[in-house]
């Protein structure tokens, strides 16, 4: 099982006689304690000029953390241009996004949130709209671009057939996500999430459905890892020892003969030796054709076998929507954190009314407490 370290509650306190439901137990990972096991889950907002950070991002966190999150994790940042999904990306690929970012940062601290960012490549998927504006690929007339991925072979029929990545390509994307950690770093994030999932990059290299290369970077599950592998070992050496690292996969593609939850266990093992955290377990996005059985929780049962099988702490997410429900995946050790996504686009405040519906007395704003349930306590 994951060793991690507990401690008292100190944002929470249980009504008289009862115990603190797991959710609002404080999680401590190397050098941070989260305030409680609520994390915003990565969600694109398409909503940048340049990869900026702007005041929609600043609103959209902030008041996730002004809601009582434990974590806000940004959405995918593409670590440089031909690795956004869409023109609208936010990016971390030069100094200049830095300041937006660290604005940000500042304001999450400030209310109690520690601040994440996630780390990204789009690969094959890249040159694509931002989803209100249509579909299929941004031609090179409009300012799309030409997709990389491990080998040539499109997403779909309406997107870009990619090129197919050199070793000098591999080299530069792995270089460009160092260095994009160290400016994440520098804008005072305190996690870092490495993006292998939804099939985007990292996770292209990890399927052989996507991946059909004859190098040492295809073929066997050794040469598929090699890419993931190489990139947090080139991230965790700029990242500093005292906070922590995690990476998003998806446990599996959901389609025949893709990327399998074994796989995921035993990738999961080799990246708790590379010094990674925490793996926050998702499922599919490779190929347009996976049959995915979706309803309430369906992927906490892959946190919870990769928890176990690989003696490495993670993370639950899907259509994870009640109290109640969050709290039991925590308190049967299925996970140990819940990232929520569309619950939190529909109420940025769930934490706190997810306090006061399992019973504890929460911090709230100091702006707030006039409408705070009886026995809220100011925030510190």
């Amino acid at each position: 099982m994951p060793v991690l370290r507990h401690q008292k509650l100190v944002s929470a306190v249980p009504a008289k006689g009862l115990l603190v439901p797991h959710l609002f137990e404080p999680l401590v990972l190397r050098g941070i304690t989260l305030r409680n096991r609520i994390a915003v889950s990565p969600m694109c907002e398409y909503s940048s000029v340049d990869g900026m950070g702007n005041d929609w991002h600043l609103v959209h966190l902030g008041s996730r953390a002004v809601g009582g999150a434990g974590l806000v994790l940004t959405e995918a940042a593409a670590i440089s241009p031909e690795g956004r999904i869409s023109p609208d990306d936010l990016g971390i690929w030069n100094d200049a996004q830095i300041e937006p970012l660290a604005r940000i940062v500042r304001f999450v601290s400030a209310h109690g949130s520690r601040a994440g960012i996630q780390l990204a490549h789009a690969g094959r998927k890249a040159s694509t709209p931002a989803p209100w504006k249509g579909s299929g690929r941004v031609e090179l007339a409009d300012g799309g671009w030409l997709p990389l991925a491990p080998s040539a072979i499109a997403f779909s029929s309406h997107d870009y057939t990619p090129k197919a990545m050199t070793h000098a390509d591999i080299h530069r994307a792995l270089d460009d996500f160092a260095a994009a950690a160290q400016r994440a770093l520098a804008a005072g994030f305190e996690v870092v999430e490495l993006h292998a999932a939804h099939g985007y990059l990292a996770h292209e290299f990890l399927s052989p459905l996507s991946n059909q290369r004859d190098d040492e970077y295809g073929g066997s599950f050794a040469n598929r890892i090699r890419f993931v592998l190489q990139m947090t070992t080139a991230v965790r050496a700029v990242w500093p020892e005292r906070l922590p690292l995690f990476v998003r996969i998806s446990a599996t593609d959901w389609a025949e003969g893709g990327w399998t939850v074994d796989e995921s266990i035993e990738l999961a093992s080799r990246l708790r030796k590379e010094g990674v955290d925490l793996i926050d377990c998702s499922s599919g996005g490779l190929v347009p054709h996976a049959t995915i059985a979706v309803g309430p929780g369906y992927q906490v049962p892959f946190a919870e076998r990769i928890r176990r099988e690989s003696s490495i702490a993670t993370g639950a997410v899907g259509m994870i929507t009640t109290p109640l429900q969050a709290d039991d995946i925590l308190r049967a050790g299925q996970a140990d954190l819940v990232l929520l996504a569309r619950e939190l686009l529909r109420d940025p405040y769930w934490p706190m009314h997810a306090a006061e519906a399992l019973g504890v007395s929460a911090e709230w704003p100091n702006q707030y407490l006039r409408a705070a349930p009886a026995g809220s306590r100011p925030r510190q």
